[in-house]
């Protein structure tokens, strides 16, 4: 099978995130999804606005970016399609949010959203596809070369957990806490064609495993492979999809700042004949239960031999790497604001503040829904 592939001249950018709609009373997920994406997308090609999408269940909705250059761009783009929504919202009494599980929902009370898509996928997939009551978001950075995305993405395995890290916001499941900073990545896992891609050695490795996939009839298209990174051949990008739900605009663009810097270092050493990073996918898989399991609390493992080093400590290290590249991109205000993240921690510590003073899951519910607010104002 062959597999096209738009290469991309210049990093592009491009960003995917997922917004659970909640009820500013009560904080439950509220599945009105269908009817306000109907409203807001009246007037646009078959009146399905280009920028705001249903999700699996009726109660979310993605926000998505145009193709942008810069983390300000996309934010900007974001930012808009939420204006857009939110007198739709504000006259409903609700809010969105983004973490990656809502504290309290129950997944098997949620109703699909329309479409034949979302039936198929679990009549196909069943139990794992209907527990997915959980958010996300994806980066999108355009790379100039389809051999290039395979080496990007292998190489990739070094820093996925460290953006997991980052943007771990999923404590809770089901009213409880799971001891994890990220059970979204872990309920993800459980569905096929997911978690940490295989290693590749070049394009042509991607399209046999490819082929072998629909072959066996385990997948119908390219879109059903859900890596934590892949390829997307139509966009010519690198997508990035570790990443938890991230609560705010300015925590989404330190990290897609990061990032589209990461793939452009990685593309200025293959220009300059310099090896990329490389780890065994041992090694990958127990860094992301780290980052899943302890957030930026935990410890990245450097080496084979055991040596570890503070996620903290090891994305200041990143970030002093990059500045160079950034400030080359005209990014570099956004990706030292991940230096931020680091000094208030991410969601999953700010959520478990308020409940360690006292507050409930529905205060959680307010926190995330008024940070993200803030950065609409």
């Amino acid at each position: 099978m062959h597999v096209d592939f738009t290469p991309s001249g210049v990093p592009t950018l491009g960003v995917e995130v997922e917004y659970g709609i909640v009820s500013k009373e009560t904080g439950r997920l509220t599945e009105v999804a269908d009817e306000l994406l109907g409203i807001v997308g009246q007037g646009h090609p078959d009146n399905d606005h280009p920028k705001a999408k249903h999700e699996l269940f009726n109660s979310s909705i993605e926000i998505i970016t145009g193709v942008c250059d810069t983390p300000d761009d996309a934010v900007a783009d974001l930012k808009a399609t939420h204006l857009e929504l939110k007198p739709l919202l504000d006259e409903r009494g609700l809010a969105l949010e983004s973490s990656g599980t809502h504290p309290y929902a129950v997944w098997d009370r949620m109703n699909l959203s329309p479409g034949e898509r979302y039936q198929w996928l679990l009549d196909e997939i069943g139990w794992p596809a209907r527990r997915l009551a959980i958010h996300g978001v994806h980066f999108h950075v355009g790379v100039r070369s389809k051999e290039k995305a395979i080496m990007f993405i292998d190489s990739m395995l070094n820093f996925l957990p460290q953006m997991l890290a980052l943007s771990t916001s999923s404590p809770y499941w089901l009213g409880d806490d799971t001891g994890l900073a990220s059970i979204r990545s872990k309920i993800f896992e459980i569905m096929p064609t997911s978690g940490l891609p295989p290693w590749m050695a070049d394009w042509a490795s991607f399209e046999r495993f490819m082929t072998a996939l629909i072959n066996a009839e385990t997948i119908k298209s390219v879109k059903e492979v859900w890596w934590d990174i892949r390829p997307h051949p139509t966009y010519g990008t690198v997508e990035i999809r570790m990443c938890d739900g991230i609560p705010t605009l300015r925590e989404v663009r330190a990290i897609a700042a990061l990032a589209q810097a990461l793939i452009v270092w990685m593309d200025q050493q293959v220009d300059a004949g310099n090896p990329l990073p490389d780890m065994p996918s041992w090694v990958a898989r127990e860094n992301k239960w780290r980052a899943a399991r302890y957030g930026l609390d935990g410890r990245v493992m450097l080496d084979t031999d055991g040596r570890t080093q503070s996620f903290a400590e090891n994305i200041t290290q990143m970030v002093d790497m990059l500045e160079p590249v950034a400030a080359g991109l005209g990014t570099l205000d956004a990706l030292t604001s991940v230096r931020e993240i680091l000094e208030v921690g991410s969601s999953a510590n700010r959520q478990r503040a308020v409940v360690a003073h006292g507050g409930s899951l529905q205060d959680v519910v307010t926190l995330l829904r008024e940070e993200l607010a803030a950065d609409l104002t």
